[in-house]
């Protein structure tokens, strides 16, 4: 396991080093960000500067190449402007899931209206309901049926939110809050997270009929 408060404090270092005032926020996502990290997580960082240009992701990268692990290290890069003006839908999900290090998200967080999380739940069960019948009958791949099931998980968080007016990170705590259909979904997340057997055309026709039910419900 990585010490991750350690790793970011170097990270913070390097990136103020390397872009100084211009940064305008640093972030955790992912299960580092959640506190649920094992030891083959990645570390989701998101960095925020004033403006982005092909040349800063290019410095940024090579700044990447002088950190420790730095294979586990993905993640998010913007210019300010273009996070402000982001589609409000996926902006639900990137702030609600997002860790703060260094400064807020309270003014991204703003552009966020009800339209903005009923799009995300719209757009989400849209994606995966065309992503499972595609996989279903073309690449027939487990590894993308693990990643639309946690697709979906990132989708019940939206239902959740608009349910109960509360963004719930941990999905042990999601399965107390949503409808079974909803808790079928977790579930199997979770087991497929920690290296569950997959049944795959059982998995795949359940979370087909929540998504067709889903879009059906939302239209």
């Amino acid at each position: 396991m990585i010490a991750i408060e350690n790793f970011m404090n170097i990270f913070l270092n390097v990136l103020n080093d390397t872009f100084r005032e211009r940064v305008w926020f640093v972030g955790l996502q992912g299960s580092y960000g959640r506190d649920e990290a094992t030891e083959t997580s990645d570390i989701d960082v998101v960095v925020i500067i004033d403006e982005l240009s092909a040349m800063d992701i290019q410095t940024y990268n090579d700044m990447l190449d002088t950190l420790p692990h730095r294979e586990l290290i993905c993640g998010f890069i913007s210019g300010k402007e273009e996070i402000m003006n982001w589609e409000p839908s996926d902006l639900f999900q990137f702030c609600h899931d997002t860790t703060p290090i260094k400064g807020s998200l309270d003014e991204v967080m703003a552009v966020i209206d009800e339209s903005a999380v009923n799009r995300a739940i719209k757009i989400g069960v849209c994606n995966i309901y065309h992503g499972c019948a595609h996989n279903m009958l073309h690449e027939k791949s487990e590894d993308i049926l693990r990643g639309l099931y946690k697709s979906a998980s990132f989708v019940v968080q939206a239902i959740a939110y608009k349910q109960t007016g509360s963004y719930i990170n941990r999905q042990k705590e999601l399965l107390q809050v949503v409808s079974s259909n909803e808790q079928v979904i977790v579930e199997t997340f979770m087991n497929l997270k920690i290296g569950g057997a997959i049944d795959f055309n059982l998995m795949s026709e359940i979370l087909f009929s929540w998504s067709k039910k889903w879009i059906s419900e939302n239209s």
